[in-house]
């Protein structure tokens, strides 16, 4: 029998119990539930509605429950629909007419909105933790390949000589804007929604602010209808995740190229790749193809909530019930890829000869030739046009840029930007790829890093 059956002659089918039950998947729940109850119970003790000695029953009651699934020898009864009825079914069993008094002034919709709120904000808090963990391990590969340089693309193509450590920043810079979205995340769902009870309030005097202290969120709610409705917090933290999520895939794809023969810019350590069952030579970047996949994933998951909140009436819904799967899964599954990733880079063997050779590619110093006509004064349109002759006539006649430049006395003086290292040296304007404007780069990423960590 469930903790709402008064009104009903019948049980549930079970069809419907099937559908409806979600204790199978919220029960991962159970911490943030008792800590929700213990600080319902604070309100109401202060509020007279439970007596001092009543209130710490209950609390006691509550963490031998928790030791219970601690200790995974909490038994759910088949009438437990979910976390949050099993254990005050529970409570009541150890606790008896005392434990039959915690669910007054409050209803399961703004108890799940609490304890969804406690989640999530754990959940983003260890998110963020992990991308700074991440962006670590970036800057720990850079310090070990400090003079390293490889070719910067667009389009796939090379590009302009970069340093190694310019290219790890760039996704160091993307994290920590992940890390900014999943922190202000965390401070837009700091709001208590205890006390709104079922959509309407309630009649008994209650005191939102003293559980809203408790559990150390910075207010309470304004709208008891928007309290027990909103489900925002759980789609922007699924937005976060989701783009997160791209930029882990980006990396992924980066990964997956550089340790390919026809790049062989990089090697993985054997810990974080895999054979073939057929082809013994095969040595696979699977950690870096996963990361890529997981993003579909993540994806999804947002737009499947979105999906589910975008027709809904106020107040609750059943509907809502579909916040949590996508939710757990999406904190679970970038948890998996951060770590992953992390451990991935820390095994990094970077191939800094092969890449050196790519990064001295002739054709990239291409625009340092336009910009020194451009530094005698021709205008731009003029030497791009210039340069680009000469490079097609490298390219038709198969002779290299540099003996091409050498063969025209209009450009011929620009021989010397082909000397090793000097086209990467020029990249030297603020937040530039060179080793000239590396120092200052650093200084700004370290302080964001300092700042984001502050804020865990």
């Amino acid at each position: 029998m469930t903790l709402w059956s008064g009104r009903f002659s019948s049980s549930m089918d079970e069809t419907l119990w099937d559908l409806s039950e979600s204790y199978s998947f919220d029960h991962v729940l159970y911490a943030h539930d008792i800590r929700g109850s213990k600080a319902h119970v604070a309100g109401l003790v202060a509020t007279g509605l439970l007596s001092a000695s009543e209130g710490d029953t209950l609390r006691t009651t509550l963490d031998a429950v928790a030791q219970e699934f601690q200790s995974a020898t909490f038994i759910r009864h088949a009438s437990d629909e979910d976390v949050h009825m099993a254990i005050e079914r529970r409570v009541t069993e150890m606790a008896g007419d005392v434990g039959a008094k915690l669910h007054t002034a409050r209803s399961r919709n703004d108890q799940i909105a609490t304890t969804m709120r406690l989640f999530t904000r754990d959940a983003l808090t260890d998110v963020a933790a992990s991308c700074l963990a991440l962006i670590d391990v970036l800057v720990t590969l850079g310090d070990d390949n400090v003079d390293a340089c490889l070719p910067g693309y667009t389009h796939l193509q090379r590009a302009q000589p970069i340093l190694l450590t310019h290219q790890l920043n760039a996704h160091a810079w993307s994290l920590l804007r992940d890390v900014d979205r999943l922190l202000d995340a965390r401070d837009r769902l700091e709001v208590s929604p205890l006390g709104a009870g079922a959509l309407a309030g309630t009649s008994l005097p209650i005191d939102p602010d003293v559980a809203a202290r408790a559990l150390g969120f910075g207010s309470t709610f304004a709208n008891s209808l928007d309290a027990v409705s909103d489900r925002d917090f759980v789609a922007e933290t699924l937005f976060a995740i989701a783009l997160l999520g791209v930029h882990l895939s980006r990396m992924g794809e980066e990964l997956i190229l550089w340790t390919t023969r026809e790049f062989n810019f990089a090697t993985l350590g054997d810990a974080f790749t895999t054979g073939s069952s057929m082809l013994p030579q095969k040595k696979n970047s699977d950690v870096a193809e996963l990361a890529r996949a997981k993003s579909g994933r993540l994806i999804g998951n947002l737009t499947g909530l979105l999906a589910a909140l975008k027709g809904l009436p106020l107040s609750y819904n059943r509907d809502l019930q579909e916040d949590k799967e996508p939710l757990f899964d999406s904190v679970r599954h970038v948890l998996l890829v951060l770590r992953a990733l992390g451990g991935a880079y820390g095994s990094l063997i970077f191939h800094g000869e092969v890449a050196k050779s790519a990064a001295n590619d002739d054709f990239l110093v291409a625009i340092d030739i336009a910009d020194e006509l451009v530094r005698e004064g021709m205008p731009f349109r003029q030497a791009h046009e210039l340069v680009g002759r000469l490079v097609g006539e490298s390219v038709t006649t198969n002779a290299s840029f540099a003996d091409v430049v050498e063969a025209h006395d209009e450009v011929k003086r620009f021989g010397p930007l082909f000397a090793e290292g000097e086209s990467l040296r020029r990249r030297s304007s603020p937040g530039a790829a060179g080793p000239l404007a590396a120092p200052a780069q650093r200084r700004r990423l370290d302080a964001s890093r300092s700042s984001a960590l502050a804020r865990l």
